[in-house]
């Protein structure tokens, strides 16, 4: 077992997003100069904006991104759970500039007085190019449509199968979040 699979089981990542953990480890960068280590707390101010996410892709291969706060609006009572925070498939190789956007990225807002939130990111390969026609699109001013959402419903429907990278963070709320909930009213 790698350490990525150690830690979203310790983290009750593996049975409460996924079944079966990634091998692979996903590198995310935020502009704010942070990076993802696993399990380790960031804030909402430091990942406010979009990151660049890279990982073992075969430039031949399409891949979907999602990353999904399996803690909403709490962990102890996450009635929302998934919410999905971003949403890319048909990635051709590692650019996701080539990537069809499904929900667009939101940073963490973890509600205040709720304490740490998991934030999940997955890699999933893809068989071939999907069709995500039927999918609704998402702007990133909007949090309409992303709670109660699945990965793992998601991955089965557009039969993605097991992901293959992955990586997490916890945050809880700072003072940034009430300016997040003031753009999603947007």
């Amino acid at each position: 077992m790698t350490d990525i699979q150690s830690l979203f089981k310790e983290h009750c990542i593996v049975p409460d997003v996924v079944k079966i953990a990634p091998s692979e480890l996903l590198n995310v960068q935020y502009p704010s100069g942070v990076a993802i280590t696993m399990g380790k707390e960031l804030t909402p101010t430091q990942v406010k904006d979009k990151p660049t996410v890279k990982w073992a892709a075969k430039e031949e291969e399409y891949y979907t991104l999602a990353m999904v706060d399996p803690d909403a609006p709490s962990r102890e009572s996450p009635k929302f759970r998934e919410w999905h925070h971003w949403l890319v498939g048909n990635i051709l190789g590692s650019d996701m500039n080539k990537g069809e956007v499904l929900s667009d990225y939101i940073g963490s807002g973890p509600p205040k007085g709720t304490g740490l939130h998991r934030y999940v990111y997955l890699i999933y390969k893809q068989t071939g190019k999907c069709d995500f026609s039927k999918v609704p699109k998402l702007p990133n001013n909007s949090g309409d449509k992303r709670g109660k959402f699945s990965i793992a419903k998601f991955a089965e429907q557009h039969k993605l199968g097991t992901p293959v990278a992955g990586n997490f963070y916890l945050a809880q709320y700072d003072d940034y979040v009430p300016k997040l909930y003031a753009k999603l009213k947007g």
